[in-house]
């Protein structure tokens, strides 16, 4: 959900310039890019052969080749051997790498998330009084929240001007979306704080990231506080800014308040409604998905049914997610009628609306509703069986019906599709089947119980016997 526009848009820059950069490198691959590759890539020996094989290297070095080479190395060579081939080639240039290609590598280390990698040539860029470009730090501010290192994301941000780097909309912008991606909400609001001059033009970004802060912190209260701040600034809430904070609300409240889940997301869908902010199926499945974790079949089907009398009609996503609670619960007639409900109004599902809920029946031991959904499948001409008919064989084979298991794997075979499960499940010498048994009823004959039905009237008798005194006691309370 904190996927807003301008977090996408600074991320498509760091792509594009990545993608400009390498345009710039001849297409050709050169005899010498493929010694360098194939040293670099080499597993053999430790970062001291690394660096004595690439001390044997005679031919010219230039800037573009070792930005080639770690480009073409990236993906299978380890970090620590492309960071001591680019520390090596930094020494061993004629002429010293751009600052081009220091940020490039930065990125690829960011990206990898090598956090001792990132260090070194941050200290490095800092020493050398390079510029760190604007993307670069976005990047890498991102990079250091999601390892925790938010003090240090936020140190390098301060001294921006130490890495040549301006403190202006996009890099503030960019701190900000990184702390709130993983829950920092208070910290990213001090950032608002004293850059709000820098950031007026894109407020409601603003707002939208620390409504995420608070909300991955399931934090409704000061999410609530963020919206109405936004509201007494003149800007209204979208679409997803509610979306995020009915999630806040939803999973507060499966933890806290379970009957509290559609009361409070249907107020919060008329304040959307006042606001002309239409809630989409989006905003119902967040609610679906959370009744279902705590099994409310009734609510998820009233929900259900509420959408398909809106304006709001509930996509494959909805039916799936009552289907699942239904199957789960025991109503698997109520649960197919609801697929037939979807399959009648021409709702197509995708791939997974069949493999979970085939899954979900095969886990309950319901292979018989698992096979007719197949054939529900199927009859869609979706495609993509391979996966189902690797669930069903083993499962019919371990029940006991090794003909029906040997037609599908003919079936599938036909079809031409290559099977992920062995042909063994199809022999039953191999196979142990299990057969469903009902628990055993225990009886009472042969024990202590049973025996001595005395020993059970003598300790209820003592019982009584103890109880008398406590009576009289109370009675001479009462005559005194």
């Amino acid at each position: 959900m904190l996927n807003s526009v301008w977090k996408r848009s600074w991320l498509k820059t760091i792509r594009f310039s990545d993608s400009f950069y390498s345009t710039l490198l001849p297409i050709s691959t050169t005899p010498q890019l493929e010694e360098l590759c194939s040293i670099v890539t080499s597993n053999v020996g430790g970062l001291d052969d690394l660096e004595l094989s690439l001390n044997k290297f005679r031919d010219s070095l230039t800037s573009s080749i070792v930005a080639q080479a770690i480009d073409s190395s990236k993906h299978e060579a380890h970090t620590r051997r492309l960071l001591r081939f680019f520390l090596w080639s930094n020494k061993n240039l004629s002429y010293n790498l751009e600052d081009k290609d220091y940020n490039y590598a930065l990125r690829i280390f960011a990206e990898k998330k090598d956090y001792t990698a990132m260090d070194i040539l941050i200290g490095d860029l800092k020493k050398e009084g390079r510029v760190m470009d604007a993307q670069t730090f976005g990047l890498v501010a991102e990079t250091l929240v999601i390892l925790g290192k938010e003090d240090e994301a936020l140190g390098i941000f301060k001294n921006l001007e130490k890495y040549k780097c301006p403190t202006d909309e996009f890099t503030v912008t960019a701190i900000i979306n990184a702390l709130c991606s993983k829950g920092h909400a208070k910290r990213a609001e001090g950032v608002v704080l004293h850059h709000k001059d820098k950031i007026k033009g894109i407020m409601p970004c603003i707002y939208r990231s620390l409504v995420h802060g608070w909300s991955v912190q399931r934090n409704v209260k000061e999410a609530r506080r963020i919206i109405q701040e936004m509201k007494s600034d003149g800007f209204i809430p979208d679409l997803i800014c509610y979306n995020t904070f009915i999630r806040c609300l939803c999973e507060r409240n499966l933890r806290h308040n379970p009957s509290g889940l559609v009361p409070e997301v249907l107020n919060v869908m008329m304040e959307m409604r006042t606001y002309k902010v239409l809630p989409t199926s989006i905003s119902y499945n967040i609610l679906l998905s959370c009744l279902g974790k705590t099994r409310r079949v009734k609510e998820s089907c009233q929900i259900l049914e509420s959408m398909e009398n809106s304006a709001c009609a509930p996509d494959w996503v909805s039916y799936y997610l009552v289907a699942r609670v239904l199957f789960l619960s025991g109503r698997f007639g109520k649960g197919k009628e609801i697929v037939d409900q979807m399959i009648g109004k021409g709702v197509v599902p995708n791939h997974k609306f069949y493999y979970s809920l085939i899954g979900v029946l095969c886990g309950v031991e319901r292979v018989n509703h698992a096979l007719e959904l197949f054939e529900k499948m199927k009859a869609s001409s979706l495609g993509g069986y391979g996966p189902i008919y690797d669930v069903l064989i083993p499962k019919l084979c371990s029940g006991g019906d090794f003909e029906k298991g040997r037609e599908f794997w003919d079936e599938a075979t036909s079809m031409g599709i290559t099977l992920q499960c062995s042909r063994d499940v199809l022999d039953p010498s191999i196979t142990k089947v299990f057969k469903p048994t009902r628990p055993e009823k225990i009886s009472l004959l042969g024990s202590s119980i049973a025996e001595s039905p005395e020993k059970n009237k003598n300790f209820g008798g003592k019982m009584k016997m103890r109880k008398k005194p406590a009576k009289s006691a109370t009675m001479k309370k009462k005559k005194k």
